[in-house]
């Protein structure tokens, strides 16, 4: 058993042996941080902390009128989704090693793969990874187990906060990263097609990318397997409800945020990333994947298989460390997927589509507000380049009660006055047309 200093005679008798006083042990602690004392406040019974609670909350700017996108996405969340993942049974679940004990969960996830795999078009997916940048970055790696090679190219239209996290993840592997610049706000075929050679592992792109546009990659894909490269392609799921899917484009790995399919903003996750392949390449695919088969008695029945983590195999034949339980988000996403339905899926899709295309029109009408680029082909998201600086409108704007959108000179140079705008199915002509005179305004002050 550990020693746990429980008491001032143990800290002494700590102190003692490693020969140290209290003071030289946080000696590192700089003074101005050390306090004395918590100067905490008289105890509150329950109610008085909840009142308490509620009027801190209260000042968080909650109610705003969501225009942000950028890869998290305000969509409608049926009430059903929270009842039922509330239950008992999948809220305290933890990850299933017991088949014989955890067949609801085990199901649970084995629908959530068959419905990811029909959502993508692709064959076999796994039972989801932490988000959507880390499920890029795990396609990456595994794209680079199966081709032995370490070139990889990735267009700088994939959302930025990805990229920072591969360029986070890689920054001390042996990976000849190549990042693309964009073309007008798509990707940049010319490039991408100079930059495929014979070590290439991977390219990685996406659709809609982060400025919305939507693309085509069927030609990228025969390139890159033409030299023996793999196609990843990052998307947006509720998009693919009236996109082509990366599977219809011969993509060979394909991932995506999850956070559309049911789950709250809720400042930031949890989330899950998902991730779909090819048959063939299931053996090389990170996390766990659950199967189906037959008991003793020759009942249909779900274990998890292939678990090639660290927990499981040799550490040097592992294909990741994922261990954390997603599958609760994972059961979220795939109640969303059932509750809305092919049609349900296809008409949100359109809503969102349509009401985008409404507020392009709308918002472009303001007197010194222009598209950023030339094609009017997107999904849900658009570019508009404003008169002064974005990130100014967008402040002036939270005033007004509106998340506006995003501004992009944090992540793309000579962008300062360029806005990301989203638009949902949750976002009506009114509360557009609220946007564009709360714009004008802003513009105009």
């Amino acid at each position: 058993m550990p020693f746990i200093a429980n008491t001032p005679d143990q800290q002494k008798e700590m102190l003692a042996e490693i020969g140290l006083s209290m003071e030289e042990l946080f000696s590192d602690i700089p003074e101005k941080l050390k306090c004395d004392s918590f100067k905490l406040p008289k105890g509150l019974n329950e109610q008085q902390v909840r009142e308490k609670l509620y009027k801190l909350a209260d000042k968080n700017s909650t109610r705003l009128i969501c225009f942000l996108g950028g890869g998290f996405y305000d969509h409608f969340i049926p009430a059903a989704i929270n009842a039922l993942v509330s239950r008992s049974e999948f809220y305290t679940a933890y990850t299933p090693y017991q088949p014989e004990l955890s067949q609801g969960t085990l199901q649970a996830i084995y629908e959530y793969q068959s419905a990811i795999s029909r959502l993508t078009g692709m064959e076999v997916a796994n039972a989801s990874l932490y988000d959507g940048g880390t499920a890029i970055y795990e396609a990456m790696m595994m794209a680079m187990r199966i081709t032995n090679r370490n070139k990889v190219i990735m267009d700088d239209s994939v959302n930025p906060i990805y990229r920072v996290m591969i360029q986070s993840y890689t920054r001390n592997l042996k990976i000849d990263l190549e990042e693309t610049p964009n073309a007008d706000g798509a990707a940049n075929r010319k490039r991408i097609l100079e930059c495929i050679d014979d070590s290439t592992a991977a390219v990685i792109l996406q659709n809609p990318n982060f400025f919305g546009r939507i693309d085509d990659f069927t030609d990228i894909a025969k390139a890159a397997h033409d030299k023996g490269a793999l196609l990843i392609v990052s998307c947006y799921p509720i998009a693919l409800g009236i996109l082509k899917t990366p599977g219809e484009m011969d993509a060979d790995i394909v991932v995506g945020e999850g956070q559309s399919l049911g789950l709250n903003m809720s400042f930031g996750g949890p989330y899950l990333g998902f991730m779909s392949t090819k048959k063939q390449y299931i053996r090389k695919m990170p996390g766990r994947i659950v199967g189906e088969t037959l008991d003793k008695n020759g009942k249909r029945s779900f274990v998890l298989t292939l678990q090639a983590r660290e927990q499981h195999i040799r550490r040097d034949k592992a294909t990741s460390n994922i261990c954390s339980n997603e599958a609760l988000c994972a059961l979220s996403s795939l109640i969303y997927l059932s509750l809305m339905g092919k049609s349900g899926l296809k008409e949100t899709a359109k809503l969102c589509a349509n009401h985008a295309a409404y507020a392009f029109k709308r918002l472009s009408q303001i007197p010194g507000v222009k598209p950023r680029f030339k094609s009017k082909w997107f999904f849900n998201e658009f570019v508009l380049d404003l008169p002064c600086e974005a990130g100014d409108v967008v402040a002036n704007l939270i005033e007004k009660g509106f998340a506006a959108g995003f501004p992009l000179s944090r992540y793309y140079k000579g962008m300062e006055n360029s806005i990301l705008i989203s638009v949902t199915e949750k976002r009506s002509r009114q509360e557009i047309g609220m946007l564009a005179e709360a714009l004008e305004g802003a513009l105009c002050s």
